[in-house]
Parts: structure tokens; sequence; C-alpha cells
């Protein structure tokens, strides 16, 4: 498995979930997105119809009929009805089960470090498991550790 966490801070987590989301579908993989936070799911869906005019990042919610068949999923659930190999925690908390995907993206701000601190800290020593943290410099993204 492999973890990637971003540390956001000029770019809003929609703009980054749209980023990622590109390269995941260009790949042909399935991606989740999971938030607490209805509002954000609603500004990432927009995001990701409105992302760029060569990407078509079609999109629905996991409480929308036929979620099986979305190549990117937005819910509250950490339970991937579309079959999605990778997932992103956009809301900035870790899920456990984020071990049922192959890769997991946790998107966090500064509000959220120190909770991303801590799950790094934890996931430190499991085998098989890749760790990656990635964050914005002069507007690029960067691989710090």
């Amino acid at each position: 498995m492999k973890v990637d966490f971003w540390q956001i801070s000029r770019d809003p987590a929609e703009r980054v979930v749209a980023l990622i989301a590109q390269k995941v579908l260009a790949s042909d993989e399935r991606l989740l997105v999971v938030s607490d936070d209805d509002g954000q799911l609603d500004e990432i869906g927009k995001a990701l119809w409105s992302a760029a005019p060569e990407a078509f990042l079609a999109n629905g919610k996991s409480s929308e009929p036929a979620p099986d068949r979305q190549p990117i999923l937005l819910s509250r659930e950490c339970a991937a009805a579309n079959q999605a190999s990778h997932v992103i925690f956009a809301d900035g908390k870790w899920r456990d089960d984020a071990a049922n995907f192959e890769r997991s993206f946790l998107l966090f701000g500064e509000a959220r470090t120190e909770d991303a601190r801590a799950c790094w800290r934890s996931l430190d020593g499991r085998e098989g498991l890749e760790r990656n943290f990635f964050r914005q410099d002069d507007g690029k993204w960067v691989k710090v550790a």
C-alpha cells in the first residue's frame, strides 16, 4: 500500500483533488473521494467537472443512482461502491479503511498538521507500506519525504 500526505497551503482541496484525479484516471484506475463535509463534496464535484477542458473527470455521489458506474465517487463513507483502487481523504481525516486501497492520499491544511504527523508516526514500520510527503513550494508540488 502507498500512502501520500499532501500538505495544502495555497490551493484549496478541490483543486488538489482534481489534479490527483486526472492522474488516477489517466492510469485507468478508479477513485473514491471521502469527506465528512457535504459542502466540500459539492465543491469537489464542481471542480472535477470544470477542472480542465482536456480532462473529463466524470463523478457522482454515493447517494445517487448507480454509484458503481462512477469513475470518481464522492462519499462520506470509506466504501468503494465503484471498486476504486485509490482513495483521497479530502477533509484531512485519516480512516483505517485506507488499508482496503492500493493508494491513499491524505490532504491536510495547517489546522490538521498535528493530526497528519500523528498519522505518519502511527504508520511507521508497517510492512509493505510506502509513505510520501508532498507540500507546495512556490506553487509547485515538491516531494519532501
